[in-house]
């Protein structure tokens, strides 16, 4: 075999697998995105969030990660937080609004986005964030696993696990509508088919216990469902009274089947599109 074919299959093998990148000037944005195939931290330049002070009906939750976040952003102990609970009340908004909250005091502050697909990856992750001076949440949305789903035991290293554990300059927020993170009927099935029952829920189940904080989201009754609207107009100039915002927002809630945080956003991005009123 030349030298030429050699080259050529030297190079076939770098587009297949491109070498990581280098860390990136942390100080350059306040959020990153993990992308791998080349691993590479994605800096964002806007961030997809509200402030914290327009989410409704989540004040214990709200103030207990507000408390744990300010902590370690000023370099105390803190907890990993597990956000569990219904869907569309807020639990990843809330992280993001978090961070903005404590990042404008705490400009070290760092957010970077996971993907589950990409948690096999995790630790080459935070070979890059450990070596920073910048403090990281590492925030993984819409967290869960299913049958045959190995991925859970990537994240045990960032939690607890391995020799090295988890960096003092990185915090897990992690958002999921399971508790445990995996459907009750899997759990069941492990309990009803395993040759050690308990022993093999333990081992799925323990993820979620390795979490300090457990922060549940519940659905908002209709007073918080109005009153999320109410204070998205307030915030954003868009004018309509009481009666017609009830009637109206009642009847989007009715269509949508639900009333949840989400559903009063989209009732409220409907009004201010046939107001002409433009959201940041």
């Amino acid at each position: 075999m030349n030298k030429d074919t050699l080259k050529r299959i030297a190079r076939a093998l770098e587009r297949m697998h491109p070498a990581p990148q280098k860390a990136p000037d942390f100080a350059a944005a306040s959020a990153f995105v993990w992308h791998t195939q080349p691993d590479r931290l994605e800096p964002v330049g806007r961030i997809n969030r509200i402030d914290v002070s327009l989410l409704v009906g989540v004040n214990r939750s709200r103030d207990t990660l507000l408390a744990n976040t300010q902590r370690f952003a000023a370099g105390m102990p803190a907890n990993n937080a597990l956000l569990w609970g219904a869907r569309g009340m807020g639990k990843s908004s809330l992280v993001k609004a978090i961070h903005g909250a404590v990042q404008a005091e705490h400009p070290a502050l760092k957010l970077v986005e996971v993907q589950r697909e990409d948690l096999p990856s995790i630790t080459r992750c935070l070979n890059l964030l450990r070596s920073s001076d910048a403090r990281f949440i590492l925030f993984c949305d819409d967290l869960s696993f299913g049958h045959d789903d190995a991925h859970y035991k990537s994240l045990k290293a960032v939690l607890d696990g391995g020799i090295e554990g988890r960096p003092d300059n990185v915090v897990l927020y992690a958002t999921s509508n399971r508790r445990h993170l995996m459907p009750r009927d899997m759990i069941e099935n492990e309990r009803s088919s395993a040759i050690s029952p308990s022993e093999a829920v333990e081992e799925k189940v323990s993820l979620s216990d390795r979490f300090g904080l457990w922060l549940g989201f519940h659905p908002c009754d209709q007073d918080d469902y109005l009153a999320m609207i109410r204070g998205y107009c307030d915030a954003f100039g868009v004018t309509i009274d009481d009666v017609t915002l009830r009637a109206e927002a009642i009847e989007w809630q009715a269509t949508r089947g639900s009333r949840s945080g989400r559903v009063a956003w989209q009732y409220f991005t409907d009004l201010a599109g046939r107001q002409g009123v433009r959201l940041p």
